[in-house]
């Protein structure tokens, strides 16, 4: 849902740069799951002595210019939120809104099978990307047939039907 950026003010609040572009889950659940970053290009200080915990109990949320700040139990400081910095947050499925006609979770896409219009299976969806205006399904080949894989735009002129039930 999102990555902890870094901290904000000097009470232990925390600043999320959220991975969407409504970040409602993010306010809507009061659990956050974390995992620990991957240290690509994230700069943290040095060794604090905290441990990563795995998971935080969100007491308040506010929006806050295109990033989300929360406040945390037992994250009492400025140096205990910078410690988090990097790590990723993901949050039950219990807390996303609920997608409307035509929009689909990109957890639902990944692992489901493509097929053209003429009932050749392309390959699993590996992956998306956001491109901003739109999302490009990453779809990987069924088989080493040297095919590499394939990016599809996840727009009407490519995407004819999403079967969920069938994947």
């Amino acid at each position: 849902m999102g990555r902890i950026t870094g901290a904000w003010g000097v009470k232990g609040w925390i600043r999320v740069q959220p991975f969407a572009s409504d970040p409602q889950a993010l306010f809507s659940s009061r659990r956050w799951f974390l995992k620990p970053p991957d240290d690509v290009g994230v700069r943290r200080p040095a060794s604090t002595g905290v441990v990563m915990p795995t998971l935080l109990k969100v007491t308040n949320t506010k929006d806050h210019g295109g990033a989300v700040v929360a406040q945390v139990q037992d994250v009492a400081d400025r140096a205990a939120a910078e410690a988090l910095r990097g790590a990723r947050i993901f949050v039950g499925r219990s807390s996303f809104p609920t997608a409307g006609d035509g929009e689909y979770y990109w957890v639902d896409l990944i692992g489901m099978t493509v097929v053209n219009r003429e009932g050749e299976t392309l390959g699993t969806v590996a992956g998306l990307i956001d491109t901003g205006p739109h999302s490009v399904l990453r779809v990987a080949p069924e088989a080493d047939n040297g095919v590499d894989e394939r990016l599809i735009p996840f727009v009407a002129a490519y995407i004819d039907n999403v079967d969920l039930t069938a994947k």
